[in-house]
């Protein structure tokens, strides 16, 4: 009975040597197949009116289902080992658990925060496998080692281009994010971000308007009863929108929260973003950066998305009770919200949280995917709206019989978001699925300033 015993322990032990060797096997292949197998997922559903964030997230799944399933299977193997006798299971689970839960830690941060910033992502992955095979090759025997070696061997390999594309003048990662840069035949440049599902900010050479929902903003300054003097930018990225301002309303100072330092260094190389003349880039999360200063502002504009995403965090009653205490008698605050065509159920809870807070809001359906959701410090009749616009500048005269015919008096339906509870991206999510299972396509749409 002891040799079989014994036999049994041996036989467990090498499985668990070899469920570790697989895992890091398929960790270290997921840099290099990862690319090619993301860009054709991607391609095909976002074919399929799917698109592209779905594509993305289904992709990734089956990239990491094997070695995180194998992954999964460590702890009993482990707890099995180490158990010498059936009185002692509560003592050796709860140990090795408890270490278990230190090493996610360590795991966690030590990746996000070190590895990931210092090396990239493809050596990290890499070096995760490096340390899986090294482990398993202790429980399998010494000639195992050399799959540890040739494991390692991969990190000596450049990480080469991410996503490579025609016109890409940069492509990297930041702690939060994949960036890229891209520059197209009429001398336009666009600024992406992850899947690149929409242009985060854009540069033309020769004009500071862009047709798109940046310059939705530009009809706001209009709106107050006195000259805007100073605004705030939550959402800088590449500038787009404080480049726009700041040509329109000459003299205007403008802060720029951005909480990417990556993306405003490639914007500052690459989309002249120290060319605006009065901005001042401030690196900080949006919400942080607003209970943290105790300027007044003319305008805050919200442009603060992690696509498809609005981060909960700024679309709740609590953040817009904040953001009505740094505006200045008769200042606006405006917010950009992405929305598909048939669905306004997430416009509807932005809009009753900002009316919630300012006693009125209102919208404007500036583009097919994106209205403008806007609220004045002090009530304003529509009447009123229509005839402060009239005074807009002649660069955005175009944008005037639009707004006119289409501002609307909102917030009426929809729940108020709150921190306890803001479901935003539920309910972004359902939208989505929803338009993409009728058949909807995302396409590009235009403002009449498009240059």
């Amino acid at each position: 009975a002891r040799r079989f015993g014994q036999k049994l322990i041996h036989a467990v032990h090498e499985l668990l040597g070899r469920i570790v060797l697989v895992a890091g096997l398929a960790v270290a292949m997921i840099p290099f197949v990862a690319r090619p197998f993301l860009g054709a997922t991607v391609q095909q559903l976002d074919a399929a009116s799917i698109g592209a964030v779905v594509g993305s997230f289904l992709a990734a799944l089956l990239l990491f289902a094997i070695p995180v399933t194998l992954l999964g299977a460590v702890s009993p193997f482990a707890i099995r080992l180490a158990l010498p006798t059936i009185e002692t299971a509560g003592t050796v689970a709860g140990r090795l658990y408890g270490l278990s839960t230190i090493g996610s830690i360590l795991g966690t941060f030590g990746a996000a925060l070190v590895a990931i910033p210092v090396v990239g992502t493809q050596r990290t992955m890499i070096g995760t496998a490096v340390l899986l095979i090294f482990a398993a090759a202790l429980m399998l025997g010494p000639r195992w080692q050399l799959a540890t070696v040739a494991v390692a061997a991969l990190l000596a390999l450049p990480p080469g281009a991410i996503k490579a594309a025609t016109g890409t003048l940069y492509e990297g990662e930041s702690r939060y994010q994949y960036v890229d840069v891209r520059a197209f035949p009429d001398g336009h440049r666009v600024l992406e971000l992850n899947e690149g599902v929409v242009a985060n900010s854009v540069w033309y050479p020769h004009s500071v308007l862009t047709g798109g929902e940046w310059d939705m903003f530009l009809i706001v300054p209009p709106l107050l009863t006195h000259p805007v003097g100073r605004v705030l930018v939550l959402g800088n990225a590449g500038g787009t929108t404080a480049r726009s301002l700041a040509a329109i309303y000459p003299g205007v100072a403008i802060d720029g929260v951005e909480l990417d330092p990556k993306v405003t260094e490639v914007s500052r190389r690459y989309l002249g973003l120290d060319a605006i003349p009065g901005l001042h880039v401030i690196t900080a999360d949006a919400r942080a950066y607003i209970r943290s200063t105790s300027r007044l502002y003319d305008v805050i504009a919200i442009d603060a998305y992690r696509q498809p995403y609005i981060p909960f965090q700024v679309a709740t009653r609590e953040f817009l009770a904040d953001v009505r205490r740094h505006l200045t008698p008769g200042g606006a605050v405006a917010l950009n919200v992405s929305r598909v065509p048939g669905d306004r159920r997430l416009l509807d809870a932005l809009a009753t949280t900002v009316r919630s807070e300012f006693a009125r809001a209102w919208t404007w359906d500036a583009l097919r995917f994106n209205t403008l959701l806007f609220a004045l410090a002090r009530p304003v009749t529509r009447a009123e709206l229509v005839r402060r616009v009239r005074g807009a500048p002649a660069a955005v005269s175009s944008l005037v019989p639009l707004f006119r015919r289409q501002v609307t008096a909102a917030g009426f339906r929809g729940e108020v978001l709150t921190d306890d509870r803001a479901p935003v991206e539920w309910l972004s999510d359902r939208a989505i699925i929803g338009y993409a299972a009728r058949g909807g396509r995302f396409e590009e749409d235009y403002l009449p300033t498009a240059p």
